[in-house]
């Protein structure tokens, strides 16, 4: 799962950054409006963490254009502002949640768990597959019970396509998730990386739909 940050301050930017990336997730960084406008807009995340106090362009501003322009992904607004009213001013812009600084880190990191999880239709941090059961915040799979030790990037592949069971995933829309925007991204990489899940996975749960991507389960 990729996730933007957009954050002002430096020393909070980058331990949001760490805290996600270390959490499992593809991070790409902003610290002003203009820069997480522009990638809101043009690159394919599945959250956004939002600073209301921007320089350049307030975070409500930001908001208010993604909304406007049909963009749905899922956007949690970080604000240093205790008032109840901007809470308001956020929600009503398009927010999913919010959290007001100062904040726990574990907190924010369970709240994109579960925006993700809305997002695609889950009602719980244990994703299956026939016998594949994957432990989301853990990051655990097991088949048939037995622990599996996937790498982080079959992890991040297989996390993809079970959020999204039952649909065919494109092998572009594979590597935009998998990788951030500075990452020289070739989507034959993602052939390898499904050839070596199917090794350690039931090689029937990935399957490959001709001329259009992969897809796990049925709709």
């Amino acid at each position: 799962m990729r996730v933007l940050v957009v954050e002002d301050d430096i020393t909070l930017n980058r331990q949001l950054k760490e805290a996600l990336g270390d959490a499992g997730y593809v991070v790409d960084t902003a610290f002003d409006g203009e820069e997480g406008h522009f990638l809101g807009d043009t690159e394919p995340y599945d959250a956004i963490v939002l600073d209301l106090g921007l320089p350049q362009k307030d975070g409500l501003s930001v908001l208010e254009h993604w909304r406007r322009d049909g963009r749905i992904v899922p956007v949690l607004i970080l604000t240093a502002r205790d008032r109840w009213s901007d809470k308001v001013q956020g929600i009503d812009a398009g927010a999913d949640d919010y959290l007001a600084k100062p904040f726990h880190m574990e907190e924010l990191i369970a709240r994109i768990r579960a925006l993700v999880r809305r997002a695609a239709g889950q009602a719980s941090n244990e994703l299956t597959a026939g016998p594949v059961r994957l432990d989301v915040k853990g990051g655990r799979v097991t088949v048939d019970g037995q622990a599996v030790k996937l790498t982080s990037h079959e992890l991040r592949l297989l996390s993809y396509l079970m959020h999204h069971k039952g649909k065919v995933i494109s092998r572009t829309e594979l590597t935009e998730h998998l990788y951030d925007q500075d990452f020289d991204r070739d989507s034959n990489t993602i052939e390898v990386f499904v050839g070596r899940l199917r090794k350690k996975l039931p090689d029937d749960l990935i399957q490959t739909v001709r001329g259009l991507g992969y897809q796990i389960g049925k709709d």
